[in-house]
């Protein structure tokens, strides 16, 4: 969860490449960028008319995207249903970005749904947020950071920009007559629920955690709490975590548990949940059957955190039972 020093210009090791050339497919809504989009730099003070200020973006309409960065500044949201702290961060990025009015659009991306963008922003840890500029990227930050700290860095990407051109601003495609419908009042959290989800904002673990038992010890049946608190203890776990060096130590050690265990929490707090999936399973499969225990908890944490219903779970459950058998 750092905060950039952006500097005067554009960075990162993001590869898009690949995703520049295809076929653009209108974005969700409808047109993205207008015919005529503008080459490497966009006019200072263009403006650009999108479907909404807040978008969301598959691998095929990308590349609207990349253009829609040379007139005006594109903030990436790369999120994923089952995770947690996405579910903070989102709505923070979505108020700031409404905010301020045009200067900065919101893609968002949905990791599961959209592996080819995953892999060409290494995404690996979400809620993971990155910008392009004039179609390069930057790195912002990651994990549900506060939201003056979402404010200072956009506040910063926005002079990146100015620095390098892209100045323009984009406007939402809608009737300015018609009246927005009203959205429907959010219920409050539960005051436990609250206290846990504004300690995980801080980075407060251990006090997340503690919220969250206390929930399930007042309503035992209360799952949003059972699965808030695996989603703590993931990122617990996985917090300062080198992955170069985890990968380095698994590879050297393929039946030890406990490195196995990291990688494969760092492959799902960073969305590829088939990945740590299949290394657990396979890890299980080797194991005498009494040191399973770990691996077997494990992966029903995972299951927990993906939930029952996903297609990917029901695949490994069924591994898992033809093993134990």
């Amino acid at each position: 969860m750092s905060d950039p020093a952006l500097g005067p210009t554009l960075r990162g090791a993001v590869d898009l490449s690949t995703l520049r050339n295809r076929p653009a497919q209108p974005a969700t809504g409808g047109q993205a960028v207008p015919a005529g989009a503008p080459g490497p730099a966009g006019t200072p003070g263009e403006a650009v008319v999108v479907p909404s200020l807040v978008m969301d973006v598959t691998d095929e309409t990308f590349p609207q995207i990349l253009e829609l960065s040379r007139v005006v500044p594109v903030v990436i949201d790369l999120w994923a249903e089952w995770c947690g702290p996405c579910k903070q961060l989102s709505p923070v990025l979505e108020r700031v970005v409404t905010e301020l009015a045009g200067r900065l659009v919101l893609a968002k991306v949905d990791v599961d749904a959209n592996p080819q963008l995953s892999q060409a922003f290494r995404a690996q840890s979400i809620p993971m947020v990155v910008a392009l500029v004039g179609g390069q990227p930057v790195p912002l930050f990651t994990g549900a950071v506060p939201e003056q700290q979402v404010r200072d860095v956009f506040a910063q990407l926005l002079q990146l920009a100015a620095q390098n051109g892209v100045t323009g601003t984009a406007s939402a495609d809608a009737d300015p007559t018609a009246e927005a419908p009203e959205a429907p009042a959010e219920p409050p959290l539960p005051p436990l629920h609250a206290e846990a989800y504004a300690a995980i904002e801080e980075g407060d673990y251990p006090r997340a955690f503690t919220a969250y038992e206390r929930a399930l010890a007042e309503n035992p049946r209360d799952e949003e709490a059972r699965a808030g608190l695996g989603q703590v203890r993931l990122l617990d776990r996985v917090q300062g975590a080198d992955l170069q060096a985890a990968r380095a130590a698994a590879a050297a050690a393929p039946t030890d548990v406990a490195a196995q265990l990291v990688v494969a929490d760092l492959d799902l707090a960073g969305g590829h949940v088939e990945d740590a999936f299949a290394r657990l399973l396979d890890l299980f499969a080797q194991l005498p059957s009494d040191e399973r225990g770990p691996v077997r908890e494990r992966l029903l944490e995972f299951f927990a955190l993906v939930g029952d219903a996903d297609p990917r779970v029901l695949s490994a459950r069924g591994r898992l039972a033809s093993l134990l058998f």
